[in-house]
């Protein structure tokens, strides 16, 4: 998930001081515009929390961008996604088989495939810039060893970020 954690900045802190109105159209790009018309935006405050920037009521919530990963990382969660982000951010472990799917058409920059807290990449690594795609989140372990899951992954097809531990995910190109 790009730009993905509490640690690692996701939908952190905004790279530069935006208004509500930049920050929704940003948000607005992670998902289709069908769905993020009718979606619910926020932005994550310093503390954790989310302050909701426009009320919408379709079952998923976008994010705009965030201010650790040097790309794009807006998002487009539904309701047992954005579970499963909560606990992430909380350091607590997703509720078992509570299958979410996210949105990320805009792409997504990642400092780790392996460290789900990474905040930057390791020394001599680089970031993992991958371009639109979704998530299925939360789903049963044995779902995701049908699909590669390696340290440096091939972002042009599915691949499982960060394996292994409660939260890897399936990571799937949408072009």
């Amino acid at each position: 998930m790009a730009g993905e954690a509490a640690d690692s900045g996701m939908a952190m802190n905004h790279k530069t001081a935006k208004t509500d109105q930049q920050l929704i159209e940003n948000a607005m790009k992670a998902a289709p515009a069908a769905v993020a018309a009718k979606a619910k935006i926020v932005a994550m405050t310093a503390d954790g929390g989310l302050r909701t920037l426009r009320e919408r009521s379709n079952g998923y919530t976008c994010m705009p961008d965030g201010g650790a990963a040097p790309g794009p990382d807006a998002m487009c969660a539904d309701g047992p996604a954005m579970k499963w982000l909560a606990a992430y951010i909380a350091h607590k472990t997703p509720e078992p088989n509570a299958v979410g799917f996210i949105y990320m058409l805009a792409g997504g920059t990642d400092s780790s495939n392996t460290d789900p807290y990474a905040a930057k990449p390791a020394s001599g690594g680089d970031w993992i810039r991958t371009g639109p795609h979704v998530m299925i989140v939360g789903a049963d372990a044995s779902f995701y060893q049908a699909y590669p899951g390696a340290p440096n992954p091939d972002v042009s097809v599915p691949y499982v970020m960060w394996p292994g531990t409660p939260y890897q995910h399936l990571m799937a190109p949408s072009q």
